[in-house]
């Protein structure tokens, strides 16, 4: 049923002129892309009144800053003008700096050209496998412009994400949640909001070739993802998922005793527990009535939580690894809500390799910041983001023809291929640490 009518609502979009599904594609973009901006500077930690859609009057600000501010006059409809805007925000230059304004017109230009550009490159078989037949492309295309809006919304955040972890190296959980659970509900909405593969069947007995990547790819249909255990592994994930998002840490330096209490009372320090625990309440409900609804849906929503699953838990299990090796932080916990929610969007075998695809982006991201700003510091999420990109844009020769048939090699052997991997980078970076402490002499 929802399945039908979202395509009712995509068949209308597909029946648009060419020139006018463009143009909205323009203003959706400029629209995401203030959407960004304003999620950059005023979802952060350290808030700047900087946003057209704020009222700099309502701040704290020091008496200077208020008087500046005053003195270039109030904010006015037309500062709201995606693009536009920015070019009359000139006059606060003197408060925010000579090119403040350079990277939020970049920012909506930048998303007003990539969401026409990622739009045809979806309906035009950029995710399909290739030398697809024109009629099955055809078939496919409600399918791929379904797959295309999820995706922008993903780059959306995503592009809010980067910019806030280059600032400040946090990633805010007001982004990364509310993606998350978007993913989830798009994902027990339709199977068909995951990227598509060559296989036999979601269902036994359907062999129509290409289908929506499932959690058990790349093996063959197992009834076991319609049964009880599925269940149990979806309502587990989502428990520690939540649990993730509490306000927790374990302070050991003054007995096992002491740690237990100072435990608990952080976890109900802060007032946000009750929200994440009625946000554990209604989404463990409606695992459970999707459960019960069964089919696509269920199939759609498990293939999900097991995204978020593999994606949270790659970056979750590097940085308890890190940290432990290296005795400091080596990787923020926003990065681990940031994948756990690419993961609930993308699936996880998808999620593997945007993590895997990372560092490769972050090579050339690193070299290019450190050309034009000179800062050597490397916040993760940026990378992250562009190996989701990378990984999407270039699906079929990553997924269909590399890392499937690994996976099928590696077959029950993958976690504890994973664990020792995981044990290998742990064992050099605490050798990492004890040359560069001890040999070195560096901190």
């Amino acid at each position: 049923m929802i399945q039908n009518q979202l395509d009712a609502v995509l068949a209308s979009w597909i029946g648009w002129p060419p020139i006018w599904q463009t143009v909205s594609l323009v203003l959706l973009g400029l629209v995401g892309g203030a959407l960004a901006n304003h999620a950059i500077t005023s979802w952060c930690w350290y808030r700047r009144p900087l946003s057209p859609w704020t009222n700099p009057l309502r701040w704290p600000l020091t008496k200077e800053a208020r008087d500046a501010f005053e003195s270039v006059g109030p904010r006015r409809l037309w500062d709201r003008i995606p693009v536009v805007g920015w070019f009359f925000l000139r006059r606060e230059r003197e408060i925010f700096g000579r090119g403040f304004w350079i990277r939020p017109v970049l920012i909506e230009v930048g998303l007003a050209i990539a969401l026409p550009w990622m739009h045809q490159a979806w309906i035009g078989g950029q995710l399909l496998p290739a030398g697809v037949r024109p009629n099955v492309l055809a078939l496919c295309t409600p399918w791929m412009t379904q797959l295309f809006f999820l995706h922008a919304i993903l780059l959306v955040i995503m592009v809010a994400a980067t910019f806030i972890d280059f600032d400040e190296r946090t990633i805010p959980d007001v982004l990364t949640i509310p993606g998350t659970l978007l993913g989830l509900g798009a994902a027990a909405a339709s199977a068909r909001f995951f990227p598509p593969v060559e296989h036999i069947a979601i269902v036994p007995g359907d062999r129509s070739g290409i289908v929506p990547v499932m959690a058990y790819e790349p093996g063959p249909y197992d009834p076991w993802w319609l049964a009880s255990g599925s269940l149990w592994t979806g309502l587990a994930v989502w428990t520690v998922y939540c649990f993730a998002l509490t306000d927790r840490r374990v302070i050991l330096r003054h007995g096992y005793r002491k740690a237990v209490d100072y435990f608990f009372a952080r976890l109900v320090r802060h007032w946000s527990w009750k929200l994440i625990l009625a946000m554990w309440i209604v989404g463990f409900a409606g695992i459970v009535v999707i459960f019960n609804v069964g089919g696509l849906h269920w199939l759609g929503l498990i293939t999900s939580l097991v995204g978020l699953a593999t994606g949270g838990g790659i970056v979750w299990s590097i940085r308890l690894v890190g940290r432990w090796a290296l005795q400091k932080e080596a990787m923020g916990f926003g990065d681990v809500t940031l994948m756990a929610m690419i993961g609930a969007m993308i699936g996880w075998q998808a999620s593997i390799a945007a993590f895997f695809l990372s560092p490769m982006a972050a090579i050339l991201i690193v070299i290019a910041r450190y050309v034009v700003t000179r800062d050597t510091a490397t916040p993760f999420g940026p990378y992250l983001c562009v190996g989701t990109l990378a990984t999407l844009w270039c699906w079929d020769p990553i997924y269909n023809h590399q890392l499937s048939p690994m996976l099928l090699t590696l077959g029950g052997i993958l976690l504890w291929f994973s664990l020792a991997i995981l044990l290998l980078l742990g064992g050099m970076l605490f050798f990492w640490r004890i040359v560069k402490t001890r040999l070195l002499g560096l901190s």
